[in-house]
């Protein structure tokens, strides 16, 4: 009695019982029936099982009952009776549920005083929802035939959902039919009910009552309701699927069409495949499924799910993206997106861990609020036309400047492979600024070298040359810099002869420059000149949850440096994360994630983990004040009271809201209905 309920043991779906059963039915002796049983408990049973006077199936059901070792004295069925429980399975089945709910009804309502009474039972064989007369149902529980019950074969032996869940098939179980002897005096009728999707036993319909309410088409009754049901089930995940095709469409719409990309509900089943082979797509099953334990939960209930799951991918599928898929602000899906490799300039934006996929794992970007896509977007056009020759990225100290420098040669057609060059100007004394830029030659200056040394100009001939914190230049060192713009050559120090550079450059400040030229710090010309094209790198705070992704992709790359697990996550410690203005952005976060991988003990980072700057964090100087009602006590507080500021800010206009949160319009729109926002909310 080991075998496993949802492997049913025929093929045929629906099949209503063998003509040759329904006739023995109507010649059914409960005395020679009960004289077959006695005989089988006794070892008297004939070796030709065909000469028992019992159908088939009743046949093959007690002889399992008899070889598994089940109590034929047994009275009832265990059942589970603690209140707390007994919700919690009905919770673990909203769907089987809901797709009940219907049929149910209209057959609940019918059942009054006709002495039956109508169950649903789940793939285990428990029972999750009862209806019908009310006399009948009180006297069921004499049996435990009630919500909690457990009615399979291998606990309970011959009966109408247990047979039914082992065949795989309608059956029905007559009066002494019944294995058990306690249970002789009901008569039952249960179909299997399937799931669309894979077609696996996932629970039984019941028609149950004492003997004189038994029909022959009592079964046919049952198969019908479980038919309606399988329907409700199919039109149910029919809906799921398209909705989550469109939160995938909608949050991750840049991905190329040649990418291959595979769709999963909350349980982990594959309802979209697009460019992914079938080997690949059961990789992918089989680890969401039989990977460690991890990774076997039964639902996508929240974000650990997905973390679980990148963290056990395969070396060879390292490039993939997974993106949780939200509905009705839950996580009921996720999208794996597997990069092709022929383009690897092409940004894959959307995913959870959305990167610029290019060689040089330096330009990796990780994010994808619509701020940094535009952003994105503006360095890989760039990148792939040469007619922009200096261009200027503006952002806070540590949003990441050079990363989009790096970005822009490793998207050039020209650059890509041609050298990158980085010279921070707040690194350099005065005195040796125009030979760290435009070299000198031996002996020209007290402590130049003998043999002369190229400056950067030349270093990074050929490719991109990228000078961080351009605004601390020397005022006097500007005008050499803007004519080897102008004129495209150098001059080493102490050297007449002009030297032909074919350089990209990509001036980068956290200075607002057009306040330094009015104050006479900075060069006119100059920035006009380095400005025909700006880049503004948002910072960490205008990025909606992108520090989410940011902890995950630094906590995997830690662990993988010190060949060690990731880093877990309390929910308090990420809200208090999300919640946190980061003024020192992503090198504040990085710089964070490497702490608590030092000082971390169990794994597990709690509130009390994180420093009383983030848990107790002030509000930022440089910023507006917000109300003290304004305070956040939860994540979803958060968003409420984000949303409401916005709404504020931008009067009304949900483009501009969804800009200023980092967030998407269609999840803007689920966010209003979630919360119950009116959209004229000012």
């Amino acid at each position: 009695m080991n075998r496993d309920v949802n492997t049913p043991r025929h093929s045929a779906k629906g099949r209503l019982p063998a003509a040759g059963d329904v006739m023995l039915m109507s010649a059914y002796d409960e005395r020679v029936t009960m004289r077959a049983w006695e005989s089988l408990l006794e070892g008297r049973n004939p070796s030709n099982r065909s000469s028992l006077p019992v159908r088939s199936t009743i046949n093959d059901s007690w002889q399992r009952c008899a070889t598994g070792g089940i109590d034929a004295q047994r009275n009832e069925a265990p059942i589970e009776t603690d209140k707390d429980a007994v919700e919690a399975l009905a919770r673990s089945r909203p769907e089987l549920l809901a797709a009940a709910r219907r049929p149910f009804r209209a057959i609940g309502k019918l059942l009054d005083g006709t002495g039956a009474m109508l169950m649903l039972a789940d793939g285990e064989g428990v029972l999750i929802d009862v209806i019908g007369d009310k006399k009948t149902i009180s006297d069921g529980m004499d049996i435990h035939l009630g919500v909690g019950g457990k009615w399979t074969e291998d606990v309970v032996g011959t009966n109408g959902i247990g047979t039914a869940l082992w065949t795989g098939e309608p059956v029905f179980v007559h009066a002494a039919e019944h294995f058990c002897a306690g249970i002789k005096a009901w008569t039952c009728a249960g179909a299997p009910i399937r799931d669309p999707y894979d077609g696996k036993v996932i629970g039984v319909v019941d028609l149950s009552g004492y003997p004189d309410i038994f029909r022959p088409h009592n079964i046919a009754l049952v198969t019908a309701a479980a038919r309606e049901i399988e329907q409700a089930l199919a039109d149910a995940q029919n809906e799921e699927r398209t909705r989550l095709l469109e939160a995938f469409i909608a949050s991750a719409s840049r991905y190329r069409s040649n990418d291959g990309v595979m769709i999963i509900d909350r349980h982990g089943r594959a309802i979209y495949s697009s460019n992914v082979p079938a080997a690949e797509r059961k990789r992918v099953g089989d680890m969401i499924r039989g990977g460690p334990e991890s990774c076997r939960l039964p639902e996508l209930s929240n974000s650990g799910f997905l973390d679980s799951i990148v963290t056990t991918l395969p070396k060879d599928m390292q490039s993939c993206h997974i993106c949780p898929l939200e509905l009705d602000g839950d996580v009921r899906g996720a999208a794996f997106v597997f990069p092709k490799s022929d383009d690897s300039r092409t940004v894959a934006i959307g995913s959870r861990i959305a990167s610029q996929q290019v060689k040089d794992e330096s330009a990796l970007i990780i994010g994808e609020s619509p701020a940094l896509r535009a952003a994105v977007d503006i360095a890989c056009k760039i990148g792939e036309t040469e007619d922009v020759t200096s261009l200027l990225i503006e952002g806070e100290t540590g949003v990441g400047k050079e990363l989009f420098a790096r970005l822009i040669h490793a998207a050039s057609r020209k650059s890509a492979n041609n050298p990158f060059i980085a010279l921070n100007c707040g690194a350099v004394t005065k005195e040796l600024f125009g030979s760290e830029l435009f070299g000198h030659v031996g002996g020209a200056f007290t402590g130049a070298s003998r043999e002369g040394k190229p400056g950067v100009f030349e270093l990074a001939s050929g490719g991109v040359l990228s000078l961080d914190e351009i605004g601390e230049m020397p005022l006097d060192m500007q005008p050499f810099l803007l004519r080897v713009l102008e004129e495209r050559a150098v001059n080493r120090l102490g050297d007449s002869r002009l030297r032909p550079v074919d350089v990209r450059l990509v001036a980068s400040t956290n200075r607002d420059l057009k306040v330094e030229v009015a104050n006479g710090r900075f060069r006119k010309d100059l920035f006009y000149r380095i400005s025909t094209v700006s880049i503004c790198v948002p910072p960490l705070r205008e990025r909606g949850s992108d520090s989410l992704l940011l902890i995950e992709h630094f906590n995997r790359k830690l662990a993988d440096r010190r060949a060690s697990p990731p880093l877990r996550f309390s929910n308090q410690a990420l809200d208090a994360l999300l919640a946190y203005r980061w003024p020192g952005n992503v090198r504040e976060l990085r710089n964070l994630v490497e702490r608590l991988h030092l000082l971390s003990n169990t794994g597990l980072v709690g509130l009390e983990d994180l420093p009383s700057d983030v848990t107790e964090p002030a509000q930022d100087r440089t910023t507006p004040q917000t109300d003290a009602t304004d305070a956040v006590f939860s994540l979803e507080d958060a968003e409420r009271q984000a949303i409401r500021s916005a709404l504020r800010a931008e009067h009304g206009n949900l483009s501009k809201v969804a800009q200023r949160l980092g967030v998407s319009r269609p999840t803007l729109y689920r966010k209003l209905e979630q919360f119950g926002i009116k959209r004229g909310f000012i």
